[in-house]
């Protein structure tokens, strides 16, 4: 059986292996016994989801096999993931389970499992996990309800904590557009920035069940684009389904990503001092423009494989403050090891408020180089340094660019493509090196 954990938990169609109800008590179950194990006790688990209208069956799923392998389980509803991740330290619980899918469509689903330190759990539970699945031991499930008594009290300490982490912070006089993606933000959004005084214009946070992340959300920003222009709002943040994402718009109606993000977050911790080693970590699919705007104010950025794993992997490892990806997935370890698209949005309004500019001025001195992508298919993934005619292609492209561009070339994860992408600042010129480098990789290995 080939492995069902990915770097973002499992994640599948909703009803269908891994995500069946007997496999998903078969997870609940095998959790309990690991950490039974391990404890010698009891294990506490809390579990949280989004919006999903198969969300609710796949968390009681859980429940029934976890308490079956005798686990005490308290459900948070619905909540966003990072809510879930605060939790589980905040109230003392063994381990944080979410089910969600994130940005994916409502027929998607997924499960994410975290410590309370805010990692997720080791590839070690994971393959105890996943060999449990293929085995399918007879497991006890239980029949008991789902305990959720204390939904209200988990909610209103996750919204105190977001308050407290970003300390004095008025957003009195601001008018904010946010779109909650018929997701995990819908209740919690409009009321943690209502409550610091702003005047909240709200979107798409009717979730029906079957609308999450549907043309809404930080994947479809136009429809927050529109609301910012037509509220006149000063700001705007579009979260993705589970919340631990944003992505913002500025009072022009103009997008602000992760990489603009990072650089106003960046200035400002920097200023403050809370920059020690001068470094933000960000992966290969940050623009060059980032990294040379960063280099202009004194700080490196540290470069890492797509994803929010290997960002929070090198944060920790280099004991650096501030990571985050284009896609809005931003991580402060000082406060949490997950992503929070609230937390993010609340820091971006404290950068920009205590300096009295706007979003737009606050993130001059960043300009985005022109990129292109080229996908070659191939009909073998051989090691690129190993092939003469592909290497000697791109190193001369490489010293054409001379520090004021990047070429990344990889495959793809899923298909045998093989990209080129590359960045510079004429745009003619790099779309001419890319279809070129294509060329040398369609006709070695195509």
């Amino acid at each position: 059986m080939k492995r069902l954990f990915g770097t973002d938990g499992i994640r599948a169609k909703a009803g269908v292996f891994p995500l069946d109800e007997r496999t998903v008590c078969v997870i609940g179950n095998s959790l309990a016994r690991i950490f039974h194990e391990k404890l010698g006790r009891e294990p506490r688990f809390v579990t949280g989801r989004d919006t999903r209208e198969s969300s609710e069956e796949i968390e009681t799923a859980f429940h029934l096999g976890a308490k079956g392998g005798n686990a005490s389980c308290e459900s948070a509803g619905v909540i966003p993931t990072p809510g879930v991740a605060f939790l589980t330290n905040a109230f003392d619980f063994d381990a944080g389970i979410v089910i969600s899918a994130s940005h994916n469509p409502y027929e998607d689903n997924g499960i994410k499992i975290f410590s309370p330190s805010g990692k997720k759990v080791g590839e070690d539970v994971e393959r105890v996990i996943e060999a449990d699945i293929r085995d399918d031991k007879n497991i006890e499930v239980a029949t008991a309800e789902i305990s959720a008594s204390r939904v209200e009290e988990f909610k209103n300490s996750y919204l105190k904590h977001l308050r407290q982490k970003i300390g004095d912070l008025s957003l009195s006089g601001l008018k904010i557009a946010i779109d909650c993606a018929n997701g995990a933000a819908s209740e919690f959004a409009p009321e943690l920035f209502s409550s610091l005084g702003a005047d909240v214009q709200a979107i798409n946070n009717s979730p029906s069940g079957r609308n999450i992340n549907e043309n809404c959300g930080s994947l479809h920003l136009e429809h927050l684009q529109a609301k910012v222009l037509d509220e006149q709002a000063n700001f705007g943040a579009a979260f993705d389904g589970d919340a631990d994402r944003a992505l913002f718009v500025n009072e022009r109606g103009e997008i602000v990503d992760g990489d603009a993000t990072l650089w106003i977050l960046a200035k400002y911790l920097k200023a403050h001092g809370k920059l020690a080693n001068s470094i933000v970590v960000a992966t290969v699919m940050s623009n060059i423009g980032l990294e040379l705007a960063l280099k202009s104010k004194g700080i490196d950025l540290s470069r890492t494989d797509v994803g929010d794993k290997y960002v929070l992997d090198k944060l920790l490892e280099t004991g650096s403050e501030l990571g985050g990806e284009q896609s809005g997935h931003i991580i402060f370890p000082e406060i949490s090891l997950v992503g929070d698209g609230m937390m993010t949005t609340l820091s971006l309004l404290k950068a920009v408020t205590e300096t009295g500019s706007t979003v737009s001025e606050a993130a001059t001195g960043f300009s985005r180089f022109p990129q292109i992508l080229v996908n070659v298919k191939v009909r073998e993934k051989r090691p690129f340094d190993e092939v003469a005619e592909i290497s000697k292609a791109a190193m001369e492209i490489a010293n054409q660019l001379e520090g004021e561009g990047r070429l990344l070339l990889r495959y793809s994860g899923t298909e045998n493509l093989a990209r080129v992408m590359i960045e510079g600042k004429d745009q003619n010129m790099i779309e001419a090196q890319a279809n070129g480098l294509a060329d040398v990789i369609k006709t070695v290995l195509g």
